[in-house]
């Protein structure tokens, strides 16, 4: 069953017969077959099917829901279980917003240092693909802002305050207006990246919208104009902090509105597998707020 289950939240994520099989190194044939022995077992139909994977039925959706509880509970158990006998171990596969990217060491250094059989992967993602991969079980947690957006049932934990700063060539210094920054030839985030959301909110409070003339989901990308000569980017402190700058380019502080808070989301469910739990343990020593 509880194969059955994993191969049918595959296929539910992947909405592809093909890939579905490929993720899970099994025939196409071999997961038609689970999944329908999963079928013939609950007694109702989880795929509507055609010539190709069409989606899942209402009945699909409710058992999909399902289905991440009892897995996710089943490794939950499994990792407790090895925990009892050799301590905290394994990969904890940990979702990071770009830009909270330079300060995710004070979160995982502290947590490897006292966990040495444990490991980490880090995999920069967006706010949205954090909720939605934790709920999937793609993800075991996150670092995400907690200020402003649906976090579904997810539980959070604040790590630090992150503030923004202008970035660009200039021989002044002190604070920049959002007025003044809207002015500046632009390089910002893509908008499906919450930072770009934060930002365009606190430019339209100034009454001072931007359009940027170059858009990117890379850091480095957006620096690189930066680097380049004429542009301006939007950055939290901490990056720029974190940063070689270029000769000549200075990151001064964006004045007016709060910070945003940071924190770590994981699943709601208790007990915590046991590398959760160990990450949640050292978050109130992890960063100096």
């Amino acid at each position: 069953m509880i194969d059955r289950l994993h191969a049918f939240m595959v296929l539910a994520r992947e909405r592809h017969f093909g890939r579905a099989a490929e993720a899970l190194g099994v025939t196409q044939p071999s997961l038609s077959s689970a999944l329908k022995s999963l079928e013939d077992q609950l007694g109702v139909q989880l795929v509507r099917r055609g010539s190709r994977f069409l989606g899942l039925t209402p009945e699909g959706e409710r058992v999909l829901e399902w289905a991440r509880r009892i897995v996710g509970d089943v490794r939950t158990m499994q990792a407790e279980l090895r925990a009892t006998r050799s301590g905290v171990s394994g990969r904890l596969r940990l979702g990071v917003i770009p830009t909270a990217m330079p300060r995710i060491a004070e979160l995982t250094a502290p947590f490897l240092a006292r966990h040495p059989a444990a490991e980490v992967t880090i995999l920069s993602r967006s706010s949205d693909e954090i909720r939605d991969q934790i709920a999937a079980l793609e993800l075991d947690a996150g670092v995400t802002y907690l200020d402003g957006e649906h976090l579904g049932r997810l539980r959070t934990i604040p790590l630090f305050l992150e503030t923004l700063c202008l970035v660009d060539r200039t021989e002044e210094g002190g604070p920049v207006s959002w007025a003044e920054a809207a002015r500046r030839p632009l390089c910002l985030l893509t908008p499906d990246m919450q930072n770009r959301r934060i930002v365009a909110a606190r430019l339209a409070e100034a009454d001072a919208p931007a359009v940027p003339r170059v858009e990117s989901n890379s850091m480095l990308a957006i620096l690189s104009h930066v680097a380049a000569g004429g542009w301006a980017a939007i950055l939290p402190q901490a990056l720029a902090d974190g940063l070689p700058l270029p000769p000549g380019v200075r990151a001064r502080p964006l004045s007016g509105g709060p910070g945003n808070m940071v924190g770590l989301v994981l699943a709601a469910r208790e007990p915590l597998p046991p590398l959760l739990e160990a990450m949640v343990q050292v978050t109130g020593h992890a960063f100096d707020r």
